[in-house]
């Protein structure tokens, strides 16, 4: 911090530069558009910093000093780092930061990131996959993926995307022997998987709990249901996908809606970012159910 304070101001070195690379000053204030005076006092200014003589004065023009040559040539170099680090930010595809719970980034998210590629190709998406709330400003968040209900903060627009349709599901392995789909008793009788939301008493009815493995995690339990480890309850939308393609069975008929439901979430803002509302638009079409 303290060599930073040292730095000589960045509009002397710039007279400084184009001066040396020009050895005018009537040439280097056509350059950046100021008065020849102006220059000639920034690049007194500069030398007075310094304490360093950079230019000798000639009757036309100037020429650089052993020290103002040497000097040049590393101002000129950091100039140019300048311009190559500004030319590459400005190159970069826009980024979008979506904050969604591990089961939509795994189940509905990751499974499209190149339909969502192919969509916006100039946009670098950022998931951050994580149950717990994200702050749009403190963690840097543009949209979210989030089970919850109205009414929402005035600073807050949200978009229906699908409510939590329940579904029982187990691996066609498991299914093996058994003629589906299966009455609520015998569905009990088979390993049933837990996830943190807990679903099972409501699905079935009953009030006591009931055994089985606990996962702190829906993806977790679906995982687990797809190796053949017993039964999980996840919401439909997140299933639909391994039902089609035979990867997991609907083991019974039942199913439960409950609340609350998945709402794609962002701020209100007049500053809008349309990087963002491309992908808040892709999300409402493709992540909606």
């Amino acid at each position: 911090m303290q060599s930073r304070r040292k730095l000589p101001p960045l509009n002397a070195l710039r007279a400084f530069e184009v001066s040396g690379r020009r050895l005018s000053f009537r040439a280097a204030a056509d350059e950046l558009g100021v008065t020849q005076g102006a220059v000639a006092q920034q690049v007194r200014g500069l030398e007075a910093h310094l304490g360093v003589v950079l230019f000798r004065r000639l009757p036309r023009g100037l020429a650089l000093t052993p020290s103002g040559a040497g000097y040049l040539a590393e101002v000129t170099r950091a100039f140019d780092t300048l311009a190559e680090s500004t030319q590459q930010l400005q190159a970069r595809p826009d980024t979008v930061t979506i904050s969604v719970t591990p089961t939509v980034a795994t189940k509905l998210l990751i499974p499209r990131l190149a339909e969502l590629n192919a969509a916006l190709p100039g946009i670098d998406l950022r998931t951050l996959a994580t149950e717990s709330l994200s702050d749009f400003d403190r963690d840097q968040v543009d949209l979210a993926v989030r089970l919850t209900r109205p009414p929402f903060a005035p600073d807050l627009e949200a978009r229906l995307l699908f409510r939590q349709s329940l579904v029982a599901v187990a691996s066609p392995h498991l299914a093996t022997g058994l003629r589906l789909p299966l009455e609520a008793a015998r569905l009990r009788s088979l390993p049933l998987l837990h996830d943190a939301h807990n679903h099972w008493p409501k699905f079935l009815g009953v009030s006591e709990k009931l055994p089985g493995l606990v996962f702190n995690q829906t993806a977790l339990a679906l995982d687990a249901a797809m190796a053949g480890q017993g039964v999980a309850l996840a919401c439909r939308a997140f299933v639909a996908a391994d039902l089609a393609a035979g990867r997991l069975l609907q083991m019974t008929d039942v199913t439960k809606t409950v609340a609350p439901d998945f709402y794609l979430v962002r701020k209100r803002d007049m500053h809008v970012n349309s990087a963002a509302s491309a992908v808040w638009d892709w999300c409402a079409t493709h992540l909606s159910q």
